[in-house]
């Protein structure tokens, strides 16, 4: 099996549209996680939304459901795979063999790992930083220089295999007796640990089997990735006025099939559909999937529009001051979520309602935007994005890179 790539390396510039879609996502990543840090009330089995809702609550969830939870992440995701082609190439234009990139490209997601841990044992058991280190650690290890056509045979592979277990559990799930409705289960409501220190653990040990699961065992991830890696080798986000039908394709049958994919769920939570809560879980992964390309997708349309003027206006120049600072501002959320929501800080994730919450969260996004704005301002990478190159860079030559590296 050859090990490089089967078509020439196009030259780097600097692109609106993986900044803008970054910048777009932590949105969308505020909104999925801010649930978990309320607590007081059940919640439903295999996600965090309470059940027997009523009023704006009912309005949200359905939102939720339908458009970001188990959308976000495989967005999250597929830039994160976009991310470490764009890397790779910025190495090999600066003249670096392959077998340092590599190593740089290990010793980033090493460190994204220990990143996660911290973060998920100081502040958020849902971190998905670590999860994503360790997928980028396999990833840089099996299939970076692999040709297109062995990642497009990956990909089949995989999605078939997600295609086939997501129709046996849906399956499963109609035909199920009474006794397999598991409806009193529920994910751990860790927020409403009192005791800041004693919560420590609890986070962790929850995280260190997420990012296991999520890295390793779940399908939709690592099929994110690969996608990413193809489409990074012909730079779709960087171009996008040059893959204007196929964005178009995308964007359409990417989002409806998500969010068409949805309705099952959102049908079992609200109690329409007589079902047990976990016989959709796995179609609402695999149409995530397809959610998140054809966000991507729509991000870069719009990118592409953008790009057309001369001038950006004050919202698309902080969306892609986020986008570079992503992994700054994904932590800052949490430096606000944690303190301000947990029952060991200020205790409000007790008594908001969840439509409040998803304020909370569209705030927390914009103060971290605001964040980015002064950083890029002043020509200064975010905190986190300094550390982490700072450490995976240790040692080594130093090599100029744009900001966001």
């Amino acid at each position: 099996m050859t090990t490089t790539h089967d078509h020439p390396t196009p030259p780097l510039s600097r692109a609106i549209a993986p900044d803008l879609a970054r910048g777009l996502m932590l949105l969308f990543i505020a909104l999925a996680n801010v649930p978990w840090f309320l607590y007081g009330e059940p919640t439903a089995l295999g996600s965090v939304h309470r059940p027997d809702a009523t009023g704006l609550d009912v309005v949200w969830q359905t939102i939720a459901i339908v458009a970001i939870d188990g959308r976000s992440y495989p967005l999250f995701a597929f830039l994160f795979g976009y991310g470490i082609w764009q890397l790779y190439l910025r190495q090999a234009a600066a003249g670096v063999e392959e077998k340092s990139a590599r190593r740089l490209l290990q010793l980033r997601h090493f460190w994204m790992i220990v990143f996660g841990a911290v973060h998920a044992a100081l502040l958020w058991q849902g971190d998905v930083v670590g999860a994503y280190g360790l997928i980028g650690l396999i990833v840089v290890w099996l299939f970076l220089r692999r040709t297109d056509r062995t990642l497009r045979r990956w990909i089949i592979a995989l999605g078939s295999l997600l295609a086939i277990v997501t129709a046996l559990v849906s399956l499963a799930g109609m035909t199920a007796p009474e006794s397999l409705d598991m409806a009193e289960a529920a994910l751990p409501q860790l927020a409403a640990m009192t005791s800041y220190v004693d919560s420590i653990t609890s986070r962790f040990l929850f995280w260190l089997t997420l990012a296991v699961a999520q890295g390793v065992l779940s399908l939709v991830v690592p099929i994110a990735v690969l996608l990413a890696i193809v489409c990074a080798r012909r730079r779709v986000l960087e171009s996008p006025e040059t893959h204007r039908p196929l964005l178009r394709r995308t964007a359409i049958v990417g989002i409806s099939v998500g969010w068409l994919g949805a309705v099952p769920s959102v049908l079992v939570h609200h109690g329409v559909w007589d079902l047990p809560e976990w016989s959709p879980i796995l179609l609402h992964a695999l149409t995530g999937l397809f959610a998140a390309l054809g966000y991507a997708a729509l991000f870069a349309l719009l990118a592409a529009r953008f790009a057309t003027t001369r001038t950006p206006g004050r919202l698309v120049r902080g969306l892609t001051a986020v986008g570079k600072r992503s992994l700054s501002c994904y932590l800052l959320q949490s430096v606000i979520f944690a303190p301000l929501l947990s029952a060991w800080g200020l205790g409000l994730g007790g008594v908001l309602d969840e439509w409040q919450a998803a304020l909370v969260a569209v705030a927390a996004w914009l103060v971290s935007m605001a964040f980015a704005v002064l950083l890029e301002r002043a020509g200064r990478r975010g905190p986190a994005e300094w550390l982490l190159r700072a450490l995976a860079y240790r040692g080594r030559r130093s090599i100029a890179t744009p900001v966001s590296s």
